[in-house]
């Protein structure tokens, strides 16, 4: 099936919202309902909520960085990059669905992170997994978006091995 291209650009946006919103709407929850530092057992010890700010990128890392900098690595560097793939993603008509969902997702997370940078100069971060040797840093849903992205991203990358595999050869 071919869908027109503005129906293709209005299913690609509508999935970066989708990523974006569920992540801004649980931020503001947890803003709104959880006092900085307070830990909420979910399910006992695997699961909790905790509020923390994170100043950084993943694992608060650049959180050190002078505030010129870390405006470029953080908030400037990540948004071109971000629209450069928008723009890639829409322009590539004929690439398989699952890719451009991966893209999206990116774009998702991506844009949530970046939009807390710019109105609250941090990130909100407040799940944490444990379980076994399996232990997460305090992460949110557009850590989450970016993960299903990595993993639709690998999926596709596996489907395109194998493909290559069982063509055949002259």
């Amino acid at each position: 099936m071919r869908l027109s291209t503005s129906f293709r650009i209005l299913l690609l946006l509508a999935l970066i919202a989708f990523n974006t919103g569920c992540d801004q709407v649980s931020k503001a929850m947890v803003r709104q309902q959880i006092a900085p530092d307070e830990v909420i057992t979910v399910i006992e010890p695997y699961f909790v909520l905790t509020k923390v700010e994170n100043t950084g990128a993943a694992m608060s890392a650049f959180s050190n960085l002078p505030q010129v900098p870390k405006i470029l690595v953080l908030q400037v560097l990540p948004l071109v990059l971000l629209t450069l793939l928008f723009v890639w993603v829409i322009r590539m008509k004929k690439q398989p669905w699952l890719l451009s969902i991966a893209i999206c997702f990116y774009i998702g997370g991506g844009l949530g992170n970046i939009w807390d940078r710019l109105l609250y100069g941090s990130v909100t971060d407040f799940m944490f997994i444990h379980v076994g040797l399996f232990k997460t840093g305090i992460f949110n849903f557009a850590d989450v978006s970016v993960m299903v992205g990595t993993a639709l991203l690998l999926i596709y990358a596996i489907q395109e091995q194998r493909s290559k595999r069982m063509e055949p050869t002259m």
